[in-house]
């Protein structure tokens, strides 16, 4: 029995209820499957895209690997855009996308953050008294053995010699948004997330950026999926890859790389 394009948007809402693509969206959009940290840049970006006489696309966002899984199990999505190189690669590895399409978008930092009215203060450098800092709280981190925010932020920790002593002080969560979320609300004194997450939450501070050494690089790449046939779908990336929407990204603080190739910085 053939499975509709509804019904699919319907088993993404069953898969991710927390990021999932509206119901009541049009079987005829575009949808973009895009990592949690891409919502601020990405919705300004589709508001642009609309106004400038495209239609409307329908964003899911959530972690890259429950993006990437969803994909794998039949979820309706046109484009992918993950926060890391790998996840990309095991949606590749699976066919599940069009590789001549592949390329890298856009790269990041990641920060470690403190509620707005904080007094926190550090110098991130190898040893750093990251465990003095958070006292009897907890650190706000993305799952660190999954999503890409939460691995960047554990190789960082590991390279400056900390993570022995905090990692038993992990408040881990979906992804990098709800991490951002602990710290924003005061529930942990301290969080790691990217750059752009931070420049996005007028309730939190960034205390300082982790040295760009200390973890892989942040690479968001993106392509159309394997079983799209959307035939707006290639102008949609191309727009995601032009010029004009070039400052929208840059804004929220992301480092534009629309013009390299697949996993090269």
């Amino acid at each position: 029995m053939t499975v509709s394009r509804r019904a699919l948007l319907a088993l993404a809402g069953l898969l991710a209820p927390a990021t999932a693509v509206p119901a009541s969206s049009q079987t005829n959009d575009v949808v973009i499957f895009a990592a949690a940290s891409l919502k601020t840049a990405l919705d300004e970006v589709n508001v642009q895209w609309q106004r400038e006489g495209g239609r409307k696309a329908v964003i899911s966002y959530a972690a890259s690997p429950a993006l990437a899984r969803q994909i794998e199990q039949g979820a309706p999505a046109d484009l992918f855009v993950s926060a890391d190189l790998d996840w990309m690669d095991y949606v590749q590895r699976r066919d599940l996308i069009k590789p001549a399409t592949r390329a890298n978008l856009l790269g990041n930092r990641i920060v470690l953050i403190a509620p707005k009215d904080s007094t926190a203060a550090a110098t991130i450098a190898p040893g750093f008294n990251l465990a003095g800092l958070l006292g009897t709280g907890r650190l706000a981190m993305a799952d660190i053995n999954a999503v890409p925010a939460g691995k960047y932020g554990k190789a960082a920790l590991e390279a400056l010699g900390v993570w022995a002593s905090i990692q038993g002080k992990i408040a881990q969560s979906e992804n990098v948004r709800a991490a951002l979320l602990f710290v924003s609300r005061g529930e942990a004194p301290l969080g790691i997330v990217y750059q752009t997450d931070a420049a996005a939450d007028p309730n939190v501070k960034i205390v300082d950026a982790f040295p760009e050494t200390t973890h892989p690089p942040i690479v968001y790449p993106v392509a159309l999926t394997a079983r799209t046939r959307h035939p707006e779908a290639p102008g949609v990336l191309a727009y995601l890859r032009s010029p004009g929407v070039r400052s929208l990204f840059e804004k929220q603080g992301f480092t534009v790389l629309a013009g390299t190739r697949p996993g090269s910085t």
